[in-house]
C-alpha cells in the first residue's frame, strides 16, 4: 500500500467469487466513504469505480478480493480501496485504459472510468500473473 496512515489499523477485506461479492464491496466502500465525510457526489464516484472494479475482479480476473480503509496522509482523510486477482492479467495496458475498449461484451469503462472517478489511480498487471488496481478517494 502506497505510504498512508490507516484509520485505527483497519483494513476490511471481502472475498470476490460472486456478484453477490461484488455488492458487499460496494457497500463496504459506501460506509466507509460515509464515515469520512465524503460529499454525496463524492461518494457516487468512489463506490462507481469501486462497482467497476469489484466487476472486474470477478469477470476478468476469475474472483478475487478487495481491501478497503480508511487512510489519512498529511492532515486529509480519504477511502483506500484496492482489488485484487490471480487472473490472466492484462497484456496490453494501454489499450485496457482506452475508453471505449473492451476485452468483453462491457461498455468499455470500467478501468478509465474508474481512473476518472478518484484521486489516485494505480493498477499493477502482467500476463498471467493478475491485477491490482488501488484507488483513493479524499474527503474535500
Amino acid at each position: 500500500m502506497k505510504e498512508y496512515d490507516v484509520d485505527a489499523g483497519q483494513v476490511e477485506t471481502i472475498l470476490i467469487t460472486t456478484s453477490g461479492d461484488v455488492v458487499k464491496a460496494r457497500q463496504a466502500v459506501r460506509t466507509q466513504a460515509q464515515r469520512t465525510g465524503l460529499s454525496l457526489v463524492n461518494q457516487t464516484k468512489l463506490v462507481t469505480a469501486a462497482s467497476e472494479l469489484g466487476r472486474n475482479t470477478l469477470l476478468y480476473g476469475g474472483g478475487g478480493r478487495a481491501r478497503i480503509a480508511v487512510v489519512a496522509q498529511g492532515g486529509r482523510r480519504g477511502v483506500w480501496a484496492r482489488f485484487e486477482d490471480e487472473g490472466p492479467g492484462i497484456a496490453d495496458m494501454d489499450l485496457a485504459l482506452t475508453d471505449g475498449w473492451t476485452s468483453g461484451n462491457g461498455m468499455g469503462l470500467g478501468l478509465s472510468g474508474a481512473r476518472r472517478l478518484v484521486d489516485e489511480f494505480e493498477i499493477e498487471s502482467a500476463a498471467g500473473r493478475g491485477t491490482t488496481v488501488s484507488v483513493v478517494k479524499w474527503a474535500r
